[in-house]
């Protein structure tokens, strides 16, 4: 097949690249330039998308001897991810930037711009499996579970799962990084870029404060109503959060407390014990189906962080989006957030967190 193979300058989609061309492909080599203002080189782990990534990709594509080309999807990304991650925080929602990056950029205007070219496939270096069954190509977990990135990729839908291609789902980081040396890929020992690519340092709400208008407002105890504190700005915490919140009033019995509900509009900031987060239904809109529509009340597993535990469900499909109800409570589920659903190892679908709640 002719495949376009996505390159990151990172070891996982120069071993896939390899890969695909180890198995006979035509592979020809892309790297994504998504930043505007791109740095010269990364600061540790941190982010991605530098000068230095892409000089990566291209010393990987000439190792394997594909064509490299760099595609501008800068505009696209500021609009879709960064602006919708603004967008979300602003309305008090905890968005996924690294979901919102695959729906968008890396599984819709890459794989319709592969398409349009002439290309069978895309190449990337995740780690998920795809599996032909009965009902065509599905999205599997992969095999290693520390590695697993099936949750970011669940909002791919049937089509565009079978026009894609993950090679690294059969193996381990070690093994990847192994394999990598023995091929002689510069990058075999390159850290992995983690947290937010846009936001380098990893001040998330240092980034948010500088993009959004905030105002001081009112940290409220949600067993007594009264105020506990202040805080900078509603937008920058999320229901979970711990840390940052700088109460001036302590809690009479000592216990830690939470943030259990943002309400933007008002500019509050709700806090409580750990058991005011605790809720059993989840209610998510805007489904994208990765194969065939659960029939309504079947079980499932669900799966609401990107290294979170998946846990035992059931499904019903509505008019507006999906009802999952758990079998047991789920701690700290905030609007904004993405609920994947498995059947076994197999992706069933995406949906975004509109409403949690505990029903007893």
């Amino acid at each position: 097949m002719k495949v376009l193979a996505a390159l990151s300058g990172g070891v996982d989609s120069a071993v896939a690249a390899a890969r695909a061309a180890d198995a006979g492909h035509d592979v020809t080599a892309v790297h994504l330039a998504l930043s505007r203002n791109p740095q010269s080189h990364r600061t540790g782990a941190r982010g991605c998308c530098t000068i230095e990534d892409s000089n990566d990709a291209f010393r990987a594509a000439d190792m394997i001897g594909a064509p490299f080309y760099v595609w501008d999807l800068s505009a696209e990304f500021q609009e879709k991810v960064i602006e919708d991650f603004i967008s979300e925080y602003s309305q008090g929602r905890t968005p996924n930037p690294c979901l919102r990056c695959n729906e968008s950029i890396k599984f819709e205007a890459v794989l319709e711009r592969a398409m349009a070219l002439g290309f069978d496939a895309v190449v990337t270096g995740h780690y998920a499996q795809v599996i032909h069954g009965p009902n065509g190509a599905e999205l599997h977990r992969a095999i290693d579970p520390d590695k697993d990135q099936s949750y970011v990729l669940g909002v791919m839908t049937a089509e565009q799962i079978s026009h894609s291609m993950f090679p690294l789902g059969n193996s381990t980081k070690t093994e990847v990084r192994a394999e990598a040396e023995a091929r002689g890929i510069l990058v075999a020992q390159k850290p992995d870029s983690h947290d937010i690519c846009f936001i380098p340092d990893g001040d998330t709400a240092g980034w948010l404060a500088r993009q959004i208008d905030t105002e001081p407002g009112d940290v409220i105890d949600a067993e007594t109503g009264n105020k506990v504190g202040t805080h900078k700005g509603a937008q920058a915490f999320t229901v979970g959060q711990r840390r940052g919140l700088a109460l001036g009033n302590p809690t009479g019995d000592g216990e830690r407390r939470y943030v259990v509900d943002v309400d933007v509009k008002q500019n509050i900031v709700m806090i409580g014990p750990p058991t005011l987060l605790d809720i059993n239904v989840i209610e998510a809109v805007n489904p994208r189906w990765s194969g065939p529509l659960p029939v309504n009340g079947q079980d499932i597993e669900v799966q609401v962080r990107a290294h979170g535990e998946s846990l035992p469900a059931t499904v019903e499909v509505t008019a507006d989006g999906v009802v999952i109800t758990l079998k047991d409570f789920l701690r700290g589920v905030a609007a904004g957030q993405a609920a994947v659903m498995y059947e076994g190892t197999r992706v069933i679908g995406s949906a975004t967190i509109s409403r949690s709640r505990r029903v007893s």
